[in-house]
């Protein structure tokens, strides 16, 4: 995922978890949905809590499962629209508060979780917010119909003659 800082002589950047961290302190991050959506970094914030599962001693010392929450309500980067159409599809990720969550806690780290959560984030919403083309209307054929027909009365007159009464 490609990310955009505000530092300077710096454009764009393709960062990797680790640069990440450093960089979210010092910059204004934005995260990229689409060509038309960015979303600053100032709207999006993070949780850490222990992560379950296989692990060792890991598991059990460091907090590296990450929830990601967006204000959806709050956010001044989206639209009325855009607001209601994440609501229609991603219903069951927004809590009461219009807070919307992802989780991430396949990777080891913190670093990985979070940029995984973050990548999440970004194909959540892009997958959300894509309109699907409407369908075009389309007609059979009249010779489709009539082969229908005759396929069909044909069918029937062999199920009639099996019965021996004509």
């Amino acid at each position: 995922m490609l990310y955009k800082t505000a530092l300077s002589g710096v454009d764009e950047v393709q960062l990797n978890s680790y640069i990440l961290l450093s960089i979210i302190e010092t910059a204004q991050l934005t995260i990229e949905i689409n060509r038309k959506l960015i979303i600053p970094a100032r709207e999006v914030s993070f949780t850490f809590s222990r992560s379950s599962g296989p692990g060792g001693q890991n598991v059990n010392k460091l907090n590296s499962r990450v929830t990601l929450w967006f204000d959806l309500e709050g956010s001044p980067s989206l639209t009325d629209w855009q607001k209601t159409r994440i609501k229609r599809k991603l219903g069951n990720r927004i809590n009461n508060d219009g807070k919307l969550q992802v989780t991430a806690n396949e990777q080891r780290s913190q670093h990985g979780n979070r940029q995984l959560a973050i990548n999440r984030f970004g194909a959540l919403l892009a997958a959300a917010l894509l309109e699907r083309p409407p369908r075009k209307k389309t007609r059979v054929s009249r010779a489709a119909r009539e082969k229908r027909l005759r396929r069909k009365k044909q069918r029937g007159l062999l199920k009639k003659s099996r019965s021996g009464s004509f």
